[in-house]
């Protein structure tokens, strides 16, 4: 007889609450390269993006899956006010690094960054007067909470936490992977057009079933990083190095999500902001 344990998570990931599950620091210190580099952005996605709120005169933002940081300096270079938080202060910590480098920048060296959590927002962060014009949540960040209680209150409370920080009229601008097309097929493609890094060469994708409902995608990342080993920062000074992992950059970890189906977070959002608000459905950024 064989036993095994099936991790849901890399070690040193917390399980309650809602989980840092970049808490070791590897997948953090490897993240700009698994997302895409920062000058490498797809044209398509940012162009989506800068459209979209330019078009709704979207000045100040609310990121609040800010990660390291790369679509809130994407934005700042651009000229958009911007407040980004995170749950996770190791991947924080290369955005708080970015503002550091940049602070003779006017745009970063009024970049606000906090460490908050979507389910006391309200509670971890000061909300400027009328609110923010749009609360920004991209990158399958949001798949990050899960159902733990089983009645989808948690996935709720977050997304009323993101409504109360938008002002009357404002908007709220969150994706997350085809999890449709995941649990149709049973497998993730490697690459998209947020996630483009030429880095990536296979995602493993498990999926658990309570009954016959899905309640969670594990994914599993592989990664060729052998030419760019030495291209890490290792710029760090002993105040900035504090609380970033220094062991040699990983080429795979895992990371789980909630499958968010689409005709179900559609009623979710509803349900938040009321059957009447404008609601659309950009797949692939269209």
């Amino acid at each position: 007889m064989v036993d095994t344990i099936f991790r849901p998570r890399s070690l040193g990931v917390a399980t309650e609450g809602l989980p840092d599950q970049y808490a070791d620091g590897k997948a953090a210190k490897v993240w700009e390269v698994y997302i895409g580099e920062k000058n490498d952005r797809t044209k398509h996605y940012k162009d989506f993006l800068l459209e979209l709120l330019n078009k709704h005169n979207c000045k100040h933002l609310l990121d609040v899956a800010c990660g390291t940081g790369i679509d809130s300096i994407l934005l700042l270079e651009q000229g958009f006010r911007m407040m980004s938080v995170d749950a996770s202060d190791k991947m924080l910590k290369y955005a708080l690094k970015q503002r550091w480098n940049r602070r003779k920048e006017p745009a970063f060296d009024s970049w606000v960054i906090e460490e908050a959590n979507w389910l006391t927002l309200p509670d971890d962060i000061h909300k400027p007067d009328g609110g923010f014009d749009c609360v920004i949540c991209l990158g399958n960040s949001f798949a990050h909470l899960f159902d733990l209680k089983g009645d989808m209150s948690d996935i709720k409370l977050a997304i009323q936490n993101f409504h109360e920080m938008i002002k009357p009229n404002g908007y709220l601008l969150i994706d997350h992977r085809n999890y449709d097309y995941t649990l149709k097929h049973g497998k993730t493609p490697a690459k998209s057009i947020y996630y483009n890094s030429k880095h990536i060469k296979d995602i493993q994708t498990s999926i658990l079933y309570v009954g016959e409902k899905p309640t969670m995608v594990m994914l599993d990342y592989t990664m060729d990083i052998s030419d760019i080993i030495d291209s890490f920062d290792h710029t760090d000074s002993e105040y900035t190095k504090k609380g970033r992992y220094h062991g040699t950059p990983v080429d795979h970890f895992r990371l789980s999500y909630y499958p968010h189906q689409l005709d179900s977070f559609t009623k979710l959002l509803k349900e938040v902001f009321g059957e009447n608000t404008l609601h659309h459905v950009y797949g692939d950024f269209k």
